[in-house]
This record gives structure tokens, C-alpha cells and sequence, in this order.
């Protein structure tokens, strides 16, 4: 799926109506110009599992964090290290969910896409 399939809403526009309807739609959808990443979240996050479907939550810019296992310094690949264990851990604690939703607080935005299709 493309950035051009996706429904894009800024945070003030998505209200919990809104995204009732998105997810009982089973939409996939992007919130831009989110000032409050954690309470846009926890807002998606509760419609979703209101509806009995599961999801996922990450940080979309967290596999740079592995890649610091390359680098060669004591830090860095310990650091690299734990993030992966801690991704393993997470992903199949939250095996095969209905949504994933990334966050990525540089850009302020929040992806939320439907993974069943």
C-alpha cells in the first residue's frame, strides 16, 4: 500500500467517531501533525481492541537502532543488542494482529495499517 491509498487526518480532525468508523471499515489511515503522539495512540489503540482486534504499536524509525550493532564501540552494540531482543520479545508477544500502528515523533505522525487484507 502506497501513501497515495492512504486517508490522511490531522489529530484535530480525528475524532472518536471517526476512527470507530475507520476501523469497523477496517481502513488503514494516517494522523499527521500530531502534537500528543501518546494520546493519539492510546485514542487508536482503545477503538481497536474495542472491536475484539488486536494490534501492534512501534516506533517507526526503532531498526536504527539495530543497525548500531555495526558500529564498532562497546555502546553502540550493546545498545543494538538489547533493541533487538526487546523487538523479538515484542513482536511475538503481538503475533499476527489485525492493525500496526507506527509512531514516528520526528515526523509527528501516526501510521495505522490494516494487516488482514
Amino acid at each position: 500500500m502506497t501513501d497515495i491509498d492512504i486517508y490522511k487526518f490531522t489529530s484535530d480532525e480525528l475524532t472518536e467517531s471517526k476512527v470507530s468508523d475507520l476501523v469497523s471499515n477496517k481502513k488503514s489511515f494516517q494522523v499527521v501533525a500530531v502534537k500528543d503522539i501518546s494520546f493519539t495512540v492510546n485514542k487508536i489503540e482503545g477503538a481497536i481492541e474495542k472491536t475484539g482486534l488486536r494490534c501492534r504499536v512501534y516506533t517507526e524509525y526503532r531498526s536504527a537502532a539495530i543497525a548500531g550493532m555495526a558500529v564498532p564501540t562497546g555502546v553502540t552494540q550493546v545498545t543494538g543488542l538489547f533493541s533487538a531482543i526487546g523487538m523479538a520479545a515484542h513482536n511475538l508477544a503481538t503475533l499476527n494482529p489485525d492493525y500496526e500502528i507506527g509512531k514516528n515523533k520526528m515526523k509527528g505522525t501516526v501510521t495505522v495499517i490494516y494487516k488482514k487484507e
